[in-house]
């Protein structure tokens, strides 16, 4: 009986090893060098801070007053006002008629009145725009 059990009872079919995934080394960071501790030198004393409530002073070349030139006061008026005052009542102006580009709100585009001032040009950019208007200020 003995041989008849050992025949019935087959070994376990040995399953194939898996293979360890191939596993990346850690890679290792290099140590941070140290740096030496630098010297330190004497603070600078620093002015001290201004109040919040404390005003800027403007500076005086932009607020002198400026006679704009005759085609500059169809647009902002011919009393004589500083350059500040100047730039405001023009984006005013541009507003007022929608003249600004509706898709690169940089440009301007002129109607008669502004072509004028900008030297006949049909679209400026607002950069320029400062500068071609300072030409019709004396």
């Amino acid at each position: 009986m003995a041989t008849a059990k050992k025949a019935a009872k087959k070994p376990a079919a040995k399953k194939p090893a898996k293979k360890a995934a191939a596993k990346k080394p850690a890679a290792k960071k290099p140590a941070a060098k140290k740096a030496a501790p630098a010297k330190k030198k004497p603070a600078a004393k620093k002015p001290a801070a201004k109040k919040s409530g404390a005003k800027r002073k403007p500076n005086a070349a932009f607020m002198k007053a400026m006679t704009p030139s005759a085609v500059l006061a169809a647009v902002v008026g011919n009393s004589p006002m500083p350059r500040t005052e100047v730039t405001k009542k023009i984006w005013d102006y541009i507003k007022k008629n929608k003249l600004q580009d509706a898709i690169n709100r940089r440009l301007i585009n002129a109607d008669e009145k502004l072509k004028a001032v900008f030297g006949g040009k049909g679209k400026v950019s607002m950069f320029e725009m400062t500068k071609l208007v300072s030409n019709h200020l004396k």
